[in-house]
């Protein structure tokens, strides 16, 4: 059962960890429900910290920062899962308010512990095993077949960190590709596309649930995502219990994205859960009257639930290093809602920016 909260009045202050674009589009969902952010990134001058209170420049494990951060704010949340959580655990144990939980920041850091959680939950993944060895890698081979993935079990994120095993001979290449770290290896999904649901969960337990996107990539980036997704009712039921289970195992407060293999007939596989904020869920920005970032707000300061309904049909595209010098032409578009980072920059491949096309349902 969930714990009575006194929701957060306008006015408190909303702790970030992490300084990027999704703190900073947090940090601005924030404002508009009238409340003060506070900052901790390593990187002074972040592009959250610029649209904030204030910031802290520091070390996501630095005891004394922790320490000051967790005093000054009234709640604490995190941009993205690479944050340690230890640091989670540490501003929890010191008293002060956090979600999502360190629970859900542990499991969803290690990509085993995450794949074991799903099964847990009944929610189905690729089939994979746990590699710390070549010889490890080498058996799993026998046993997975190929292709198959490899994939370090922690950080790595668009493409970093994974390798394509093609053959059983490719297995000491492919080892030495990720460094030798503990890893991962994942049978290969036959699916015809890629989907992912954004859903948030409450203080008081309750559950919002957007429509589905469905995804496009290109080297292991994600380029766009068009939402409302074309699915049946069965896909979306399916999505939904999902969405449901996962939070309810993680007693998760605050919005997760979900990234799901779609086999056809309502039958999906989680590839994997993000605990926060999601660029899949940025097409809500415009398409929702409640969008992802400020639903986010909500949840972790116990405010009810905003309403998750599309009241239009949007094509994400993110914009990636120099792309992001086509601001001035998409921003005399009329169908085109432009996001931009505030990042100074443009490396390629680096997320700068993105826009959604707007159109009706």
């Amino acid at each position: 059962m969930a714990t009575p909260f006194a929701p957060l009045a306008p006015g408190s202050t909303i702790g970030i960890l992490g300084g990027g674009q999704l703190g900073r589009m947090l940090s601005q969902a924030a404002g508009r429900l009238g409340f003060d952010v506070v900052i901790l990134d390593p990187e002074d001058n972040s592009p959250a910290g610029r649209v904030s209170r204030g910031q802290i420049v520091a070390a996501y494990d630095d005891p004394t920062a922790l320490n000051v951060f967790g005093r000054v704010c009234d709640v604490v949340t995190f941009e993205f899962e690479n944050v340690p959580a230890t640091s989670m655990e540490r501003l929890a144990e010191a008293g002060a308010l956090v979600a999502p939980g360190p629970v859900a920041l542990a499991v969803t850091q290690d990509r085993v512990e995450e794949k074991t959680f799903l099964n847990g939950v009944g929610a189905a993944t690729v089939a994979f095993a746990a590699i710390d060895s070549l010889d490890d890698l080498t058996a799993a081979l026998d046993t997975l077949g190929t292709p198959s993935v490899l994939k370090t079990r922690r950080e790595g994120y668009d493409g970093k960190g994974q390798v394509w095993i093609k053959s059983p001979r490719q297995a000491e290449a492919a080892f030495e590709a990720i460094e030798g770290r503990p890893a991962v290896l994942e049978a290969r999904a036959d699916f015809a596309r890629e989907l992912s649901i954004i859903a948030a969960r409450g203080r008081d337990g309750a559950v919002a649930v957007y429509p589905l996107g469905e995804n496009r990539h290109a080297g292991g980036v994600l380029r766009t995502t068009l939402a409302p997704a074309v699915v049946d009712a069965r896909t979306e039921r399916r999505a939904r219990a999902i969405a449901r289970a996962v939070m309810e195992g993680l007693e998760y407060v605050g919005v997760i994205g979900i990234e799901l293999f779609d086999l056809g007939n309502g039958q999906l596989l989680v590839n994997e859960i993000a605990p926060r904020v999601h660029n899949t869920g940025h097409w809500t920005q415009d398409g929702c009257v409640c969008d992802q970032f400020e639903q986010h707000i909500r949840a972790v300061a116990g405010w009810p639930l905003g309403p998750t309904a599309a009241h239009a049909r949007v094509e994400m595209q993110n914009l990636l290093g120099e792309e992001v010098e086509q601001w001035s032409k998409l921003a005399a578009k009329a169908d085109a809602r432009l996001h931009l980072y505030g990042k100074t920059e443009a490396r390629p491949g680096r997320k700068m920016a993105h826009v959604n096309r707007v159109r009706p349902l």
